[in-house]
């Protein structure tokens, strides 16, 4: 098989699309747990904040310390809410690059075969090639041989 080979061309040209597919899933898994790590922080803090005020809860509270109590609430429902959305689109770019990243390493396994093939069948005809003159040398030395 020869250097210049167009499909070896292709198979490193099919690795490098690979390395960055699976790069870019690689930032995408890390830009996801980003995301769930910043909800987990928010969902925890609302947890902490609902816990801080029902051990406010015997004690006379005011009417607008109670009005800021929820309406803090509703705002760290609405940050929630805004964190899960994220978390929803991080995950659906994680799995579009993994799905593009097996697409790449199928192209380059397919090209892999390819080149197999291509050298197994060169292969094959290189040992044609060289039983045929084994052959050829074999009828000459017999016919050499029988006119003696």
């Amino acid at each position: 098989m020869a250097k210049s080979d167009p499909l070896l061309t292709v198979l490193k040209l099919n690795k490098d699309a690979e390395e960055q597919a699976s790069l870019q899933v690689r930032s995408a898994q890390l830009a996801l747990q980003k995301q769930q790590n910043q909800l987990d922080a928010l969902q925890n803090y609302r947890l902490d904040y609902m816990k801080q005020m029902e051990q406010q809860q015997g004690q006379n509270i005011s009417a607008s310390h109670y009005h800021q109590f929820h309406q803090f609430v509703r705002q760290i429902d609405a940050a929630i809410v805004q964190q899960v959305n994220s978390v929803q689109e991080a995950s659906k770019q994680q799995q579009y690059r993994q799905i593009n990243w097996q697409e790449k390493q199928q192209k380059r396994k397919a090209v892999e075969l390819l080149l197999a093939n291509k050298a197994e069948k060169a292969q094959l005809l290189e040992q044609r090639k060289e039983q045929k003159l084994v052959d050829e040398f074999a009828s000459q030395q017999f016919y050499r041989q029988s006119r003696r």
